[in-house]
């Protein structure tokens, strides 16, 4: 049972965010809400997956459906922030059992050119199959009556994007973690510390009071799973950031701790299934799926 915690509306353009804590990645799948109509978003769905066997499970994308349908929750979006490293997405699940559409940044196209190369599939991975909507820069939309903004945060990846929702919520993915974590690698393919620094402070340029929702966390010291803080709280306490770190200085502090990081242990496996937004690789005369891993390459 994942570790559910609520942040409520503060009035007029302020969404309901629910968040679910999925332990096995430290990964926070999020339900956004507007109280004035019952419409909701879905952001970074898990779908779970134990590499030890390569066995898939939709535990913690069901605990989503139990909370929208006891809530009556009309899901209009499922969104990812970015094809993620470290889990496999639960996006084209959720899509299939509620037929609200996907959507993700459109510089996943760039993610994609860098993996077929890696995975040497050079057809695979036509995102604009598996996406409904791929959002640029700027681009706008609506859950309910809260207007949505989709602000470009690359620098853990070339597509990371960041949404913020209503006046006072802002879905941060993999640029910042809770104060006490700091900030997220850049050493994936296509990551670059400078450039994620950029994106970082674009966000810490929202009001102070805004809501960060952050995509992991850690439990340093053991402490109980967190994943929200204010902008005003990340640029006072976050540990790679505050006492007016430059960009030369957080580029240092990211490769000394890049460099001693492993590659995810479901890496390698969720690139070839989140850039089908959520899909197994195509089944084979057998029936059954069958992934794709490179030697020697990392």
């Amino acid at each position: 049972m994942a570790e559910i915690r609520t942040s409520p509306s503060r009035g007029p353009d302020s969404p309901v965010v629910t968040g679910f804590y999925e332990p096995d990645t430290g990964s926070i799948q999020y339900v956004v809400s507007d109280p004035a109509t019952g419409a909701a978003a879905i952001i970074d769905p898990v779908w779970n997956f134990d590499p030890r066997n390569a066995r898939t499970s939709t535990r913690s994308a069901d605990e989503i459906l139990v909370h929208v349908r006891a809530r009556g929750l009309r899901v209009e979006w499922i969104l990812d922030t970015h094809p993620h490293a470290d889990h496999l997405t639960a996006a084209a699940y959720l899509k299939e059992t509620l037929g609200a559409p996907q959507a993700i940044g459109e510089k996943v196209r760039d993610i994609a050119a860098l993996w077929r190369e890696i995975y040497h599939l050079p057809d695979a991975f036509d995102v604009a199959r598996y996406f409904d909507r791929l959002f640029a820069d700027g681009e706008t939309f609506r859950i309910g009556k809260l207007g949505v903004r989709v602000m470009l945060s690359p620098g853990h990846t070339l597509a990371s994007v960041t949404y913020l929702v209503g006046g006072d919520a802002a879905f941060v993915h993999d640029t910042l973690m809770q104060p006490d974590s700091g900030t997220s690698r850049a050493d994936f393919p296509g990551g670059d510390a400078g450039v994620l620094y950029r994106s970082i402070q674009r966000i810490l340029s929202l009001p102070d009071e805004t809501r960060l929702f952050v995509g992991h966390d850690y439990c340093p010291g053991g402490r109980e799973p967190m994943w929200e803080a204010t902008v005003g709280e990340q640029r006072a306490e976050n540990r790679h950031l505050k006492d007016g770190v430059t960009e030369a200085d957080y580029v240092e502090i990211r490769r000394k701790r890049d460099a001693g990081l492993p590659l995810p242990d479901r890496m390698l496996y969720a690139l070839q299934v989140n850039l089908r937004g959520g899909r197994l690789p195509a089944p084979e005369s057998d029936g059954r799926s069958y992934f794709k891993i490179p030697a020697n390459r990392f």
